[in-house]
């Protein structure tokens, strides 16, 4: 007997979820008109808590920083690390010192589905769930017309020390 579409993307689909050890099960859905640092700060931390790290602190600087990769993302359209500027010149014109680590995304209409994304990425996860980074600033664009249109950049930053282990 064939199995329906439904029932085949199911065997497909769950050998994947299984092998994904997030316990990430967000109980929001956070569109970008509707973040508030408060949103911002429980989205990330409620991930870092599911897969047991520590919570992260806000900084203003990495939100800076941030804002300026979402804002070159959707001004031209793309999904990238580098648009003219690399991470390090923007966290520095932001006035951010630290060792840093950024995550981008786009298409995502909210928050949740960018961080479960970023979860889905090794490398990505890796950057969300470390815990040698200590803050984070996170900033969304939206730009209709755009082949993405919502693009999210995440920059974590800490200590150097900590990378010198």
């Amino acid at each position: 007997m064939p199995l329906s579409r439904r029932a085949l993307f199911a065997f497909a689909v769950l050998p994947l979820l299984a092998a994904c050890s997030t316990a990430y099960a967000p109980t929001t859905h956070t569109a970008p008109v509707q973040l508030t640092r408060e949103a911002i700060l429980n989205a990330i931390n409620g991930a870092r808590a599911a897969n047991g790290r520590p919570p992260l602190t806000y900084n203003v600087q990495l939100e800076q920083a941030s804002k300026r990769q979402a804002h070159l993302m959707a001004q031209k359209g793309k999904l990238s690390h580098d648009l003219g500027e690399t991470l390090r010149e923007r966290v520095t014109a932001a006035g951010y010192q630290g060792a840093v680590g950024e995550n981008v995304a786009a298409g995502q209409k909210t928050l949740e589905q960018a961080i479960e994304g970023w979860l889905n990425s090794p490398g990505h996860r890796d950057t969300l769930l470390s815990t040698r980074f200590v803050e984070f600033g996170l900033a969304v664009e939206t730009h209709p017309g755009t082949r993405y249109g919502t693009y999210w950049a995440f920059i974590a930053g800490g200590p150097f020390e900590a990378w010198m282990q």
